[in-house]
Order: structure tokens, then sequence, then C-alpha cells
């Protein structure tokens, strides 16, 4: 089930890097950035990855928190964000409960093979819960800033 603007964000709780639990509820009050992304240290999302943390200051002076998805563990996050110093949170959805609630996991196809794994997505969740913005299959280069537009506006 997709969700849609206006709705409210499934809450979470899931392993962070670094041993944290981390829970949407944990930010209630703030504007949260959401972003899932299919695998630690690819090439499109390590892009995607320090585009946000090239953009982590002003996301923050907006008062936006980010939270990165993906079904990799949470040793794989920890390496990743070490590897590429990035400075926000990065959750481990292996069970895809995640990205299930969002709609995210999906049946993919690369070669005709089919597979089920995460359509890159991004949703901007006000501070009441509520899902302000979204994008779907996300293309990395320029969505940042499309991000930036949104939540400094």
């Amino acid at each position: 089930m997709a969700l849609t603007v206006g709705s409210k964000a499934p809450d979470f709780k899931a392993s962070g890097d670094s041993g944290t639990t981390l829970s949407l509820g944990d930010f209630v009050g703030k504007t949260v950035v959401v972003y899932f992304y299919p695998k630690d240290d690819t090439s499109g999302c390590t892009a995607e990855a320090c585009d946000f943390r090239d953009n982590m200051e002003r996301l923050t002076s907006a008062g936006a928190v980010v939270i990165g998805v993906s079904p990799d563990n949470v040793k794989s996050h920890d390496k990743f964000k070490q590897k590429y110093n990035l400075n926000y949170s990065l959750v481990s959805d292996e069970d895809h409960t995640i990205s299930e609630a969002y709609g995210v996991w999906v049946e993919k196809s690369m070669y005709g093979r089919k597979y089920m794994g995460i359509e890159r997505s991004t949703f901007v969740i006000a501070p009441d819960g509520t899902i302000t913005h979204e994008w779907r299959k996300v293309k990395v280069p320029g969505h940042v800033e499309e991000v930036m537009n949104v939540v400094k506006s």
C-alpha cells in the first residue's frame, strides 16, 4: 500500500548505526526527511548519501533531521557511514518492515530477472507526523536540492 501526501507517516522503531535504536516518534516536533535506498556502498546510493552529507548543515539549519533506510545490517551501515563520513543516522530494515509500511518494497526487474527490493524514495514528514512531500523512483542527480527547496519553504 503506497502512502500519499497528507497521510500519517508510519512510525517505526529499528536498529540504527552504532548500536542505537531509532524511532520516528523520537523526532515529533521536527521536520524529518526519510530516504530509502537500495544498498550501502554502491554508486548511486553513495552519491545520494554523500549529497545529503554535503548539505546537512543547510538541512539542519532549516530544522530538518535526515534518516537513511536500507535493508543492510547495522555492521554494513557502520562501515558505510565511517567510509564516507556520513553525518546523519542510518537505519537497518533487514526484515523490510519499514519499507513495506512506506510502500517502497516493490518488485523490480534487472536484465529480465524479477526480484524484490527498495524503490529509491524520499518522504518529508512534518512536525505533526504527516507526510508533506514524497518522491518515488528518485533519480539521484539534483534530488537533494529538490528536498532542500521543500524543507526551506
